[in-house]
């Protein structure tokens, strides 16, 4: 409750600021906007720059995880024991 008393003042006394200084803060953001230019601009060339670096610089690296390859056979012994596994839980469950 007292942070809405409180937001509720400050907008108050913002619309009251801003309406007695309004030129002031004209000043204020036509002084803002190149800086705020300057400083994009200026993040927009470092991250241009990055990634540019990243392209032409890049390393070639292995895969993180690589499965082992197996053979058709034993691809078919381990399903097969899946299988027989499925069947001894079948048996479990209805004993």
């Amino acid at each position: 409750m007292t942070a809405l008393i409180g937001g509720l003042v400050a907008i108050a006394l913002g619309l009251i600021g801003l309406g007695l200084w309004f030129k002031n803060f004209i000043t204020l953001v036509t002084g803002g906007i190149p800086l705020l230019l300057l400083l994009g601009g200026a993040l927009a060339v470092y991250l241009g720059y990055e990634e540019a670096k990243d392209k032409f610089f890049k390393k070639s690296e292995p895969p993180a995880y690589e499965p082992p390859k197996m053979e058709e056979a034993e691809v078919e012994k381990y399903k097969a024991e899946v299988e027989r596994l499925k069947a001894e839980v079948e048996d479990l469950k209805k004993k």
